[in-house]
């Protein structure tokens, strides 16, 4: 049994900063490793071949100000999160941080800029099967409101996936 997320409100948000160009290196290697960890099981061969180190540096140099945030060291960052309007489209701890409590203050500190920008309830997409995902984003308080088909855009084509949609009212 997890405990409720009221057992983490004393935790201080993570110290965030916007990406810089220093972190893309070492921020790809990160999110493609987390991302291979989470989706590996799932995905087709073809996304398998999309989803390489590279399309993660393109992306991360392709992210418009602002929308990416890391916590950590200039160059070495230990996580991040890419808010998209109410969307917490990306949220990943590097793999050797795993257990170190780094990503619950992480969370919070994506879900207040969510807040502090206006959003009710927040949204994000957990690929079905990511079942070690799912578990924080229970433990975090957010409530699995749907299971549905989504399209992702790569630099290879459209690939169609399935994901848990997580939802969760920030504001009172």
């Amino acid at each position: 049994m997890t405990a409720p997320v009221e057992a983490f409100r004393h935790l201080d948000p993570a110290p965030m900063r916007p990406l810089a160009p220093a972190d893309i290196p070492s921020l790809a290697r990160l999110w493609h490793q987390g991302w291979c960890d989470g989706h590996l099981a799932s995905a087709s061969e073809g996304l398998v071949r999309a989803r390489r180190l590279e399309s993660f540096v393109a992306r991360l140099e392709a992210a418009p100000a602002g929308e990416v945030q890391v916590t950590g060291p200039d160059g070495a960052p230990a996580g991040f999160f890419w808010l998209k309007g109410a969307c917490l489209d990306q949220f990943y701890v590097d793999p050797a941080l795993r257990g170190h409590g780094l990503a619950m203050p992480l969370m919070l500190a994506a879900e207040a800029q969510l807040a502090a920008s206006g959003v009710d309830i927040a949204w994000l997409s957990c690929v079905v099967g990511n079942d070690r995902a799912a578990r924080f984003y229970e433990k975090a308080g957010w409530h699995r409101a749907a299971t549905t088909p989504m399209q992702l855009q790569t630099a290879d084509g459209p690939f169609d996936i399935v994901v848990w949609r997580y939802e969760k009212r920030l504001l009172p």
